[in-house]
């Protein structure tokens, strides 16, 4: 049975939705005599018309992406929307790379593995955009033999 009447005026009492008001099924012979709200006002105090529990979303298949997005997964090119600059500025990509750059020359430097004359060259080159990497500043650095000392570190 639907009960339209006193689901409608349980839900004008209770506030919420008629999909939302619930009738006990053991006791559908007093819920179809309540035809006022005064009657309904008492089935609801005695138990007999309640409110549905909230049904929500469950959240654990969104926790299980998470923890893998954490791991550095489920970030390929299909999970991708936008431009790689608009992921990860120029400009930050940039000051990433010369920062990393500027501290190796430093320690190249401070260890005296190359000559302040060799550090200031390397140094306007990694301004200028000429090493793609630190590996770059290495490779340029054994090839050209600028280093005092054979070993460079890291």
């Amino acid at each position: 049975m639907n009960f339209p009447v006193q689901k409608r005026l349980a839900s004008g009492i209770l506030g919420i939705s008629k999909k939302k008001v619930w009738i006990d099924p053991a006791r559908l012979d007093e819920a179809k005599e309540s035809i006022t709200k005064i009657d309904v006002r008492k089935l609801i105090a005695q138990g007999i018309i309640r409110i549905k529990p909230h049904q929500g979303s469950s959240r654990g298949h969104a926790r299980k992406l998470m923890i893998q997005r954490k791991k550095g997964l489920r970030h390929g090119a299909g999970s991708r929307k936008g431009s790689a600059n608009a992921r990860f500025s120029k400009e930050l990509v940039w000051i990433n790379n010369i920062r990393v750059q500027r501290e190796f020359l430093k320690e190249l430097k401070d260890k005296k593995i190359v000559s302040s004359k060799s550090y200031r060259e390397l140094y306007m080159k990694s301004k200028g955009g000429f090493f793609r990497s630190k590996r770059h500043i290495k490779l340029f650095v054994e090839e050209h033999k600028l280093a005092s000392r054979p070993a460079i570190v890291k």
